[in-house]
């Protein structure tokens, strides 16, 4: 697959519509921004830095820090603060994270493309 370039997307609030796993000290330093929004389903997690992992949103839900319009309130507050995670997709560790096809609208039209243009041969 090609590299994704996030600031071609046409709705760039897709990808934040099952909220994020953050590292306990990242929903930390969020919280002192005492923005609207919350954290879920706290656990713990070895592939974390700290150890553990809390959620920005309850299942499958959307990011709990969207704002009405569809932006990341913490990256307007403050981008320094964003998780890593969210700055990262959709890639994880270098790499196209596992679930992008189906959080990615740039992923997903390439998947559509791919799969229209098998159809027609």
């Amino acid at each position: 697959m090609k590299k994704i370039d996030c600031n071609k997307c046409p709705d760039m609030k897709f990808c934040c519509q099952t909220g994020a796993w953050v590292d306990l000290e990242e929903a930390k330093r969020i919280l002192e921004l005492k923005l609207p929004g919350k954290f879920y389903e706290f656990k713990k997690d070895k592939d974390y830095p700290s150890g553990y992992r809390i959620g920005t949103s309850v299942g499958y839900n959307a990011c709990t820090f969207l704002t009405p319009d569809g932006l990341c309130s913490i990256h307007i507050a403050d981008y320094s603060r964003k998780p890593a995670h969210c700055i990262e997709f959709p890639y994880e560790k270098g790499k196209i994270a596992p679930f992008t096809g189906e959080l990615c609208i740039l992923a997903l039209d390439k998947k559509y493309k791919k799969k229209k243009t098998k159809k027609n041969k």
